[in-house]
């Protein structure tokens, strides 16, 4: 018995044979071009366009139209092939020559010759690929062909029908133009400006997908009255639908934002002074010099001054003495308080956003180095750090049990706890680097500062030599051992060899001490490092450092774990065991919860994703080392995921410094400032769908960036592509996983530690 769904294939004549002819005259184009411009007529390029020929048959002719008014989540489908799959592959194929070279020399010649020179379509194609009007027509059709009575004519009217697919296409056609930028066209704007440009087009389908996603009614009628196929309900339809249009569309969107800010930062991942690696010397020559921001007027004069850093630690420190002041002597409500609100709800947040912005803005105004620095005037500072600990495994112990600790004591809610972490801070700094030379607090110690140093992994900025050539030139190394100007680097981070930015507090003691001008801060691809393993200066190869990555991995998992621990259905399965055990507090389930999370979760998932990657691929890389170089893959995902859950308690809780502030100065005796206006503290009424919107997008983005970097890693020591693949499936399942759980916790009620209760 044949199935429906063959059935349903619709075998039109005139869609098969302009598709078929549209392939031909392309091959037969493209075949001459091959011969005279190889370079730009590759194989893969005759393979893209066939490719979204054949997608754009299968979009129309297939079930999937055939099914659309029965199902939403089978027509989303075919829109997405229709806008985001097929215009961009054909486009790929960089189609103009080879369509004119394979059309007859008579019908080139005698018929479109005339059409192709005159100076009105020059003019009309000039305003079709601008890519201001390839946004907005991209944008301006989907949402108009979705509102929902305009939806339902179109299936209702087949006509309508293929006009609103002939629009989607057209207008995804224009809006993939400037993108792929197919040979022979050259660039409109800046290639720069194409990230925006992609990532704002994801925000508004995101917007749209939340829309369906969150509605509590059907918002096409049509699908409740259609027969429910497979007992799907309309709004399981529905959801599935804005499934399908969030994942695979902002996937579609935002792998090409990694391309392109790929390939735009080849050029600067090539060390000044050092030979460029796969990346030919020409195109070096044509890139732009790297962005060093030293080189800058205002800025590069300003960040090297010792003056400047200590009166950004000076602020912090003011900070943190207030933190201390008012969390021993304040309310004892964390939202009402300023050692409730300052760290939790702003500090923890401006430092991600700072690292994934700026890099490691923390350690540079960090105030515990104050104090510090004072105490060595009269401490000797003159031990070395014991050799067994010379590792991270003293910072992992110590943000794993921070984590535990902030749940199970509800540090966030409680001012006298956090005034005794903040002054336990400045205690321990005081003591190790008092009576231990160098910075063994920052290096080996400080939890904070580990987390600083892996998480801006994924940095924009970097500080590195100018030229690797002129350090070799150098007797002195100043850089590391210090001279009269500055004390050079206490981390011994010898700057010829330096790789990236762990172990880096971005301090520019080095700036100031080089006698050659010969330090940057440079921009440059985020979490690049990472793709090779080369020696690091006082760090060694990562892929031998188990310490890192027990870090990097209670960094990932703690991002979803912490997360999750404030969303209603976990508080609530959490009370639920409590009270099923007997127990008058949810301490024993919380403690089993993180331990699977932060202790099951590195060991047995991430580490045996590695393990069963190299047991049945057999890639030429060790268990341990594969584990090391994956579980540092997987940290743009997990900054990711603590950006986008921070960032809701900053966006959520923006105003409510001020009524803390108004109570602070109230206490002071300042009558004048009135009384605190409490429902500032009270998360803000109104639609959070724009703020779900940019944290998917940038666990899209934590997503892709890792799943890449896995891939670079497993191909270093694959002999093929598949035995790649086999190797990296067990990982990127677990990095899928940890995805699709932070789509959910950001989908979840949450609570809004930090905030007043409403009433």
């Amino acid at each position: 018995m044949i199935s429906p769904a063959l059935l349903s294939w619709s075998f039109e004549p005139g869609l098969i044979v302009s598709l078929a002819a549209l392939v031909w005259v392309y091959l037969r184009g493209r075949r001459d071009l091959a011969i005279d411009l190889p370079e730009r007529y590759p194989t893969w390029r005759a393979v893209a366009f066939v490719a979204g020929a054949v997608t754009l048959y299968v979009a129309l002719a297939s079930p999937l139209d055939a099914f659309a008014g029965l199902l939403l989540q089978v027509h989303m489908t075919q829109h997405l092939l229709l806008m985001l799959v097929a215009p961009p592959l054909l486009w790929l194929g960089a189609p103009q020559l080879p369509l004119l070279r394979g059309l007859p020399d008579v019908v080139r010649r005698d018929g479109l010759s005339p059409f192709l020179a005159w100076h009105g379509l020059h003019r009309v194609v000039d305003v079709l690929t601008h890519p201001l009007v390839g946004w907005i027509a991209f944008v301006t059709t989907m949402w108009a062909w979705h509102v929902p009575w305009l939806y339902e004519a179109a299936i209702a009217d087949p006509f309508l029908h293929e006009i609103e697919h002939f629009s989607f296409f057209f207008a995804a056609l224009l809006f993939w133009f400037p993108v792929v930028q197919p040979y022979p066209s050259r660039p409109r704007w800046s290639r720069w400006a194409m990230v925006p440009y992609l990532v704002l087009a994801d925000l508004q389908s995101t917007l749209f997908a939340a829309l369906l996603a969150f509605s509590d009614r059907v918002l096409y009628p049509l699908y409740e009255r259609a027969p429910r196929l497979g007992g799907i309900g309309a709004l399981e339809d529905q959801a599935t639908a804005a499934a399908i249009m969030w994942v695979p569309g902002s996937i579609a969107l935002l792998v090409p934002v990694v391309l392109i800010v790929r390939r735009l930062l080849a050029a600067e991942l090539v060390r000044p002074g050092e030979a460029p690696v796969h990346v030919a010397a020409s195109r070096v020559r044509r890139e732009r010099r790297p962005i060093d921001l030293l080189r800058w007027p205002v800025v590069g004069a300003l960040l090297p001054r010792r003056g400047f850093r200590f009166a950004m630690q000076s602020v912090l420190l003011a900070l943190a003495v207030l933190v201390v002041l008012d969390g021993f002597l304040g309310p004892e409500a964390g939202a009402m308080n300023v050692a409730g609100v300052l760290p939790w709800t702003y500090g923890r947040a401006f430092a991600v956003i700072g690292l994934l912005v700026a890099g490691n803005v923390f350690c540079f105004a960090c105030p515990f180095m104050l104090p510090r620095s004072l105490a060595r005037r009269f401490l000797p500072a003159g031990r070395a750090w014991p050799r067994a600990l010379r590792t991270k495994w003293t910072a992992v112990v110590l943000f794993a049990l921070f984590l535990w600790a902030y749940e199970v004591f509800a540090v966030w809610d409680s001012p006298w706890w956090t005034a005794w972490i903040v002054v336990g801070y400045f205690a321990a700094a005081l003591v190790v680097d008092g009576f231990f030379r160098g910075a063994s607090f920052c290096k080996f110690v400080c939890p904070i500062g580990q987390f600083d140093f892996v998480a801006s992994l994924v940095s924009p900025l970097e500080v590195r030599a100018r030229r690797t050539d002129v350090c070799g030139s150098c007797t002195t190394s100043d850089c590391i051992r210090g001279n009269e100007r500055s004390r050079g680097c206490e981390l011994d981070l010898f700057l010829p060899a330096k790789v990236g930015n762990l172990d880096c507090t971005a301090c520019l003691d080095c700036v100031r001490a080089c006698p050659h001008d010969n330090v940057g801060i440079f921009a440059r691809m985020p979490a690049a490092e990472l793709v090779a393993d080369p020696p690091r200066a006082s760090v060694g190869r990562l892929g031998t450092r188990l310490d890192v990555a027990a870090f990097a991995s209670i960094l990932v998992f703690g991002a979803f774990a912490n997360a999750a621990g404030m969303v209603q259905p976990v508080l609530a399965a959490e009370r639920a065991i409590a009270a099923d055990l007997g127990l008058g507090s949810t301490l024993v389930p919380t403690t089993v919860l993180l331990v699977l999370g932060l202790v099951a979760g590195p060991v047995v998932v991430a580490a045996g994703s590695a393990w069963l990657g190299t047991r049945f691929a057999g890639i030429g890389i060790d268990g341990r080392t594969f584990f090391c170089r994956l579980a540092l893959a997987l940290v743009p995902l997990g900054v990711a995921m603590w950006a986008a859950h921070l960032l809701g308690h900053l966006v959520m809780g923006l105003a409510s410094v001020l009524p803390v502030g108004m109570r602070g100065l109230a206490d002071l005796g300042f009558a004048g400032v009135g009384a605190p206006d409490w429902s500032l503290a009270h998360v803000m009424p109104g639609s959070t769908e724009t703020l779900t919107t940019v944290q998917i997008v940038l666990l899209d983005l934590g997503l892709l960036v890792s799943l890449y970097l896995g891939w670079r890693v497993a191909r270093q020591h694959a002999s093929r592509a598949a035995i790649a693949a086999r190797a990296l499936a067990p990982w990127s399942v677990v990095a899928s996983a940890l995805f699709v759980v932070g789509v959910w916790v950001l989908f979840q009620p949450m609570e809004m530690r930090g905030m007043l209760l409403p009433g």
